[in-house]
């Protein structure tokens, strides 16, 4: 691990632990992010983890750069990784459906799989959330395995459905509301990402794991999930 940190505004600091994501990243940014807070209490204005970094926005009306950098230095000097399993474990049901999921195929082909080996693979591995961003509740997790890592649409679509389940190289996400979006659309969850996180309680949050599992429309639809077709994209 080589860290460095670099200046991004005049309050702003961001911790850079890894140049390259690893899923072994998440336990020692999870513990950089922890012992962080500590460090900074109520000079703390936010602190977002993502991949390799830990962005860091300090109150400079109490800090000086100086000092906030010295804080950031003693914790770093101490790091451990942290338990990577403390975080809590999420089962999402999705249906799999080429009328819902219009880039099973490009994604199969992608990977010389079937439909069907997709799906499997899809659902046969937890995922780390790494970072929240894009919209509210909107959970990057990682890795997919490389027979499924497909690489972002040319062109986004200008709408994708709210639970949409996508695939960006060996990303995957789901959508949390109704919203342009390049990603490679392979299901759809009824989980109202969105209202948990309007509600101010994020069902995702950097750390935790996700296992998705697959399910019949009947069972999408008894769940409260919308069945309204997706159109393929251009």
């Amino acid at each position: 691990m080589q860290t460095r940190i670099e200046l991004t505004a005049m309050d702003v600091l961001m911790v850079r632990l890894f140049d390259t994501i690893d899923e072994a990243n998440m336990a020692w940014l999870l513990a950089a992010d922890r012992a962080l807070r500590d460090a900074f209490g109520d000079t703390l204005i936010d602190l977002v983890p993502s991949y390799t970094t830990l962005m860091l926005h300090y109150d400079c009306l109490r800090l000086t750069h100086d000092e906030a950098l010295a804080r950031i230095e003693a914790v770093l000097s101490r790091l451990e990784p942290a338990d990577a399993g403390l975080g809590r474990r999420h089962e999402i049901a999705v249906w799999y459906d080429p009328s819902v999921g219009p880039e099973l195929a490009r994604v199969a082909e992608h990977g010389g799989l079937s439909i069907e080996e997709v799906v499997q693979r899809h659902c046969g591995r937890d995922y780390h959330v790494f970072a929240l961003g894009f919209a509210p509740g909107y959970g990057f997790m990682g890795m997919v395995e490389e027979a499924l890592a497909t690489p972002r649409l040319k062109t986004p679509r200008r709408r994708v459905a709210a639970g949409s389940v996508g695939i960006a190289d060996r990303q995957t996400a789901i959508y949390p509301l109704l919203s342009p979006g390049g990603w490679n659309i392979v299901g759809r969850t009824a989980v109202p990402l969105f209202e948990h996180a309007r509600r101010g309680d994020p069902l995702l949050l950097p750390g935790d794991r996700v296992r998705f599992r697959a399910v019949s429309r009947a069972e999408f639809e008894r769940q409260g999930g919308d069945a309204t077709p997706l159109e393929a994209a251009p």
